[in-house]
């Protein structure tokens, strides 16, 4: 199996440090890429400016409350390009996600997960997602 490519856009330097060590303890084969804003997570997506030479994502870990864009202007806009908008997203957030967010977006993601609090729950975090993904075959075109 290939490498898992994974873009996390995340601002808060603590999460992007539980997340870099809960992917390290998984046992899933991974490269993790980082940006901190909705116009960098944009530009990584579409390879342009020093993203030109990047590979696209096979997961997308979306914080909501970023800088410049926030993670839905992000995923609207993503959903909007026929090559990026099959690419599984996890919208990731501080507090249950509201009701109309679910309705609006549940065709358009993986899940809502609140942020966990403790490395042992970002990292059993991360094992479900992947087990999810791989369960329901979002990870087909990865061999």
């Amino acid at each position: 199996m290939k490498t898992i490519e994974i873009l996390l856009v995340e601002d808060n330097p603590g999460d992007i440090q539980l997340f870099k060590e809960a992917f390290k303890e998984s046992n899933i084969e991974n490269k993790l890429n980082i940006v901190e804003d909705g116009e960098s997570a944009l530009l990584f997506l579409k390879k342009e400016g020093k993203f030109k030479n990047i590979i696209t994502p096979n997961l997308i870990l979306l914080d909501i409350n970023l800088p410049k864009k926030n993670g839905y202007e992000v995923l609207d806009e993503i959903k909007k390009n026929k090559i990026l908008k099959n690419i599984p997203i996890v919208i990731l957030t501080i507090t249950n996600p509201k009701e109309e967010d679910l309705v609006q977006y549940k065709n358009d993601v993986v899940c809502f997960l609140k942020k966990p609090d403790s490395i042992d729950q970002f990292i059993i975090g991360v094992q479900s997602i992947f087990q999810f993904l791989f369960l329901s075959n979002k990870f087909k075109d990865i061999n």
